[in-house]
């Protein structure tokens, strides 16, 4: 951690890690002119709000009551001190604490909070369904409702009006962009789209040019997830790999099985399941490609050296964030960790993660799971579904969920498992296999020099390498040293680093240990020109209002792909919000007396150089979500936000 930091008053963080004092580590350099303190900032940012015409409401209730964070998050547990003798410590008005602890509790030493916020509301909003109008009047369809007088939707268009709120805005982006909103009346932005009578109207030659091909690819097929969660598709190709397994020999290299009479029944994909790019269809008549398995040198190979690879963000690294990131020179990105048990079971919402924008040129999804059989089996199903150009197995996940089940971390840990997901996966997929490891599992145990020759053996095209292990998580800096270690271990294998890439000195130094190129995680969250930065190798000095446009062009993108009704605006507004939490973190370039800024140093209470850059400053979540308001409109009664992580957000 960098030290000498820049001088900030010293305060009670109040739960945030901000507050900084002279010399304390891990504080970001700000010029002293820029510096205030925790009231002051707050204090400005309120009377600034107030003097704004424009906001048409505020935060919280709307009778004028704010309402109150959820305990678990306005809760920080401090070093040495007890999770029972904090959760009897509660704010009085003037925003000190009372201390209720007992002794004997405060004598148990726990944790700081970090990581996941596994005390926020799981549970999905319910208001969505009140008074929703049916689908078939939505698309106009002339067909009548298939449910009849058992359709728990409405059918009365102008019952529905009554209660719909208000248009937020004059233009719809689906409108504009594809000459047709699907959403029809109930888009919230209908206006600029409804006629005389109430009618969806159409620009009929842009929704043509639009029609073909569609914009985003790898959608779950009706006909395939019905069979999915009937159990009838069939793995012939995975299941004879994982009897040569069984066996203890690798897969062998034997042409396939051919396609059985009844595969367009009962296995994906038939003549309606398989993608509308694909050249050759795989039932009918029998192709070369039915018949003949491609030798591993005959694979597509994975060109990427020196290129910038977007990591698999979970929850942050959508669709629209991704369009984002590509647009700043992003060159391989790859779709958020998709669980294979879910896939195979069919589930929509997994499904979705592997979702393709046609601007993602290069484009990956990567897979977690324990075990060879689901591995497998979910391999041949999407190589066969989507298009993708690689596939990546998540060896690096540290949660718990997923290491207790033995995937993720815990595979590094399970060698022969793991060869024979690798060894499977190889053999039933067409495109390379890639895989994301860390370090080791334990901190001072490092794992990765052993397994990376064993990797290159079994088949791997290339391996992703985050300098860390899984119990040190983001408590110390990304070893280097030791990838360049991993670098000679597993050539002629290309390498990619992983780990604190926050400016182009940071990706210059990483690209000196010989790695084939750098993936970029938390750097693209707090900063998604960094692409930019790093290909024009500079420090980019951006502005709030060029920072508030790339806002409002991911809530575009982020209404296309969810959609413009309610239910769409609403998941946009917190996927905004959950990458807001990540963006405060980031310091001007115009504010720093040393450039760069680490991607360690946290930034104490600070004035930016106008209104805008001092909020999207602030790590308070009433302050995100005004951000969110002047992009997407005022939040539904009762709004609350909780992030996934416990690094910011205080009352």
């Amino acid at each position: 951690m960098a030290e000498g930091a820049a001088k900030a008053p010293p305060e009670n963080g109040g739960g945030c890690d901000s507050g900084a004092g002279a010399l304390e580590r891990g504080v970001a350099p700000i010029k002293p002119q820029y510096l205030t303190t925790k009231e002051q900032f707050h204090e400005f940012l309120e009377a600034k709000s107030q003097e704004k015409p424009c906001r048409k409401t505020e935060v919280g209730d709307p009778g004028g009551n704010d309402l109150a964070e959820p305990e678990a998050k306005r809760i920080r547990l401090e070093d040495g001190q007890s999770a029972e003798g904090q959760m009897e410590n509660r704010q009085t008005e003037d925003g000190q604490e009372e201390e209720t602890a007992e002794p004997r509790e405060q004598q148990q030493a726990q944790k700081r909070a970090r990581g996941q916020n596994k005390g926020r509301s799981h549970v999905k909003p319910t208001h969505y369904d009140k008074n929703r109008l049916c689908p078939s009047l939505i698309q106009e369809s002339a067909a009548k409702c298939v449910f009849g007088d058992r359709c728990r939707f409405l059918h009365d268009v102008g019952r529905y009006l009554e209660t719909k709120p208000a248009d937020l805005g004059p233009r719809c982006v689906l409108f504009e962009t594809f000459g047709r909103c699907p959403y029809g009346v109930t888009c919230r932005f209908a206006g600029a789209h409804l006629g005389p009578e109430g009618q969806n109207l159409v620009r009929e030659e842009l929704a043509a040019r639009c029609a073909q091909p569609p914009p985003v690819r790898n959608g779950l097929d009706k006909g395939l997830q019905q069979q999915l969660r009937k159990r009838e598709v069939r793995f012939e190709r995975a299941e004879q790999a994982l009897r040569q397994l069984s066996q203890g020999r690798p897969p062998g290299l034997t042409p396939a099985a051919t396609v059985p009479k009844d595969a367009a029944a009962r296995g994906a994909p038939s003549q309606d399941n398989s993608p509308p790019s694909s050249p050759v269809r795989t039932c009918g008549p029998l192709t070369d490609e039915d018949v003949v398995r491609l030798r591993p040198c005959e694979k597509k190979r994975l060109d990427i050296r020196g290129k910038l690879y977007l990591a698999p963000l979970t929850t942050c690294g959508n669709l629209p964030f991704r369009r984002i990131c590509k647009r700043f020179g992003a060159d391989v990105t790859c779709g958020e960790m998709a669980v294979c048990t879910n896939l195979l079971q069919g589930q929509m919402s997994e499904w979705a993660l592997l979702k393709r924008h046609q601007c993602e040129d290069v484009f990956g999804i990567q897979l977690e799971g324990a075990f060879p059989d689901t591995m497998t089996k979910c391999a041949e199903l999407l190589n066969r579904t989507v298009e993708v150009d690689f596939v990546d197995i998540n060896v690096g996940c540290p949660i718990d969920l997923v290491y207790k089940k033995g995937g993720g971390c815990a595979l590094m840990n399970r060698l022969a498992k793991f060869q024979q997901i690798v060894r499977g996966m190889n053999q039933v997929l067409d495109v390379p296999l890639t895989v994301k490891i860390r370090t080791g599992v334990q901190e001072r145990v490092n794992l990765a020099h052993r397994l990376l020759p064993e990797l290159r053996d079994w088949g791997v095209a290339l391996v992703t390498l985050h300098g860390r292990s899984r119990e040190q998580r983001y408590t110390k800096l990304a070893d280097w040293e030791y990838i360049a270690q991993c670098v000679k271990a597993a050539s002629p294998m290309p390498l990619f680093g992983n780990g604190d890439i926050l400016s182009f000195e940071d990706a210059n130094h990483a690209m000196q240990t010989g790695v084939a190129g750098v993936m970029i995680a938390r750097g693209a969250l707090l900063k998604p020109w960094l692409f930019t930065e790093i290909k024009e190798q500079r420090h980019w000095d951006i502005s709030s209002s060029e920072r508030l446009d790339i806002l409002r062009d991911f809530t575009n993108y982020g209404l296309e792909h969810w959609g413009s009704d309610t239910q769409g605006v609403e998941k946009t507004r917190r996927f905004l919000l959950q990458w807001l939490s990540f963006l405060c973190r980031y310091v001007p370039v115009g504010l720093l007396e040393r450039l760069p800024q680490r991607i360690n140093e946290r930034p104490p209470y600070y004035l930016g150089r106008d209104y805008l850059e001092t909020l999207m400053a602030s790590q308070k979540a009433d302050d995100w979500i005004r951000i969110s308001e002047m992009l997407l409109g005022p939040v539904p009664p009762n709004f609350t936000f909780l992030p996934k992580h416990k690094a910011n957000a205080y009352k």
